[in-house]
């Protein structure tokens, strides 16, 4: 299969308004599971996922957690702006970023833009009993996104406690409501840990402390890994064939210990959600490179989106896992930092993800094309079995647990 001429219009379907989870089921692991087995589909409830795993098998996780990510501001004219976090520009690491103190820069997108043509923003909040006024100036543009510097008047306060005071969770556009303070929980996994994300990897909201016993009495293994889910995974795919369709660049961080329990494991996991598949099959790509030039640089180790279709690598998967453990120790890193552009969508060969648990995703997006690469594209038939059978559909809605 041609993968770059795929036509976007092939992945359409008819989503009714009303399908569309506004608001999350009261107890999260109350949703329906919708189960694909080799081609055969059936339901149940996802508290009984841990039935369909393989005992002894890997099951991986993402642990980012969603920033409030949304300040707004209000300008004298009495003009409402909005500055949307994207990534962090100046310090770049995510953790640094967060307790930067009295000044930092992001990359952002940008509300009411014409309504800001020059200097600077300002607004006073109260932090810890004290006013603190936080300005933003507008510097340059950056691709599609602006070049944004913070600063604020008391260097006791944190970039993190402006956000925690000042910032609103970014809850998907496709919701069409205010976010609630619901939000502030029911958007996070159970198991987030590491912030950086402006939308949640939606799979994992089903799990609740419960069902991940149940995995863990079940005898499955449990690893997590991290990327920062970026606006970009709204983007809507505008071209008529994917090729013209630009992926967006997310962040990835993998412990030395995940690597290794990879190995353990053959380099074969169940993925949690389409961030975890992206994340795990890119690492085949960065062991790829790493194998043609061991002394990569951080920024070498960032895979582009066509790359898996341009090279057709011999590699073992496991191989290409103990070629990152290898780089981790020449280093003296524990942990491995890089970065994916990757698109999956059909012709694609997957290399780690064996399983994959999944919400219902939009019509004609990329996720919906990385979900038909992983059933061969058999798609129609989950979905068109979840739309007649009353399954919630995108962030908030029901889950499924697809084996090919």
């Amino acid at each position: 299969m041609d993968t770059k001429h795929i036509r976007i219009k092939d992945f359409n379907y008819e989503l009714p308004d009303d399908r569309i989870a506004k608001f999350p089921v009261t107890q999260r692991d109350h949703s329906k599971l919708l189960v694909y087995n080799h081609g055969n589909v059936s339901e149940n409830m996802f508290y009984n996922i841990a039935d369909y795993l393989p005992k002894g098998s890997l099951m991986v996780f993402n642990n980012t957690r969603v920033i409030q990510a949304r300040i707004h501001f209000r300008k004298s004219t009495g003009a409402l702006m909005e500055v949307f976090l994207l990534e962090p520009a100046k310090p770049t690491d995510y953790e640094l970023m967060f307790q930067a103190r009295g000044a930092c820069s992001w990359l952002c997108m940008i509300g009411n833009l014409k309504k800001w043509k020059e200097g600077p923003l300002n607004r006073v909040i109260n932090i810890k009993g004290r006013d603190v006024t936080l300005a933003a100036i507008r510097r340059h543009e950056q691709g599609t996104s602006h070049w944004v510097d913070f600063s604020w008047d008391d260097e006791s306060v944190t970039f993190a406690d402006i956000l925690e005071s000042v910032g609103e969770l970014p809850i998907p556009p496709y919701l069409n409501r205010e976010m609630q303070e619901s939000d502030k929980v029911t958007y996070q996994t159970v198991y987030s840990k590491i912030k950086g994300s402006v939308a949640a990897p939606t799979a994992g909201l089903h799990f609740t402390d419960e069902v991940l016993r149940s995995i863990d009495e079940h005898g499955i293994e449990r690893e997590e890994l991290t990327l920062h889910v970026g606006a970009g995974t709204f983007k809507p795919v505008k071209s008529d064939e994917i090729s013209g369709h630009d992926m967006h660049t997310e962040y990835i961080c993998v412990q030395r210990k995940t690597l290794l329990k990879l190995i353990e494991h053959d380099a074969c996991a169940i993925a949690v959600g389409t961030t975890s598949v992206r994340t795990l099959e890119s690492l085949y790509y960065i062991g790829v490179r790493l194998a043609d030039n061991p002394d990569a640089t951080e920024e070498q180790l960032h895979i582009d989106q066509w790359e898996p279709y341009d090279t057709k690598p011999g590699l073992a998967p496991v191989d290409a896992i103990r070629n990152i453990v290898d780089y981790l120790d020449r280093n003296g890193l524990s942990s491995l930092h890089g970065s994916t552009q990757i698109i999956i969508a059909p012709g694609y060969d997957y290399k780690i993800v064996k399983m994959l648990v999944t919400n219902f995703h939009q019509p004609q997006s990329t996720l919906l094309l990385l979900v038909s690469a992983f059933v061969n594209g058999d798609w129609r038939k989950i979905y068109e079995y979840a739309l007649s059978h009353d399954f919630r559909f995108l962030s908030y809605g029901d889950s499924s647990l697809l084996i090919p």
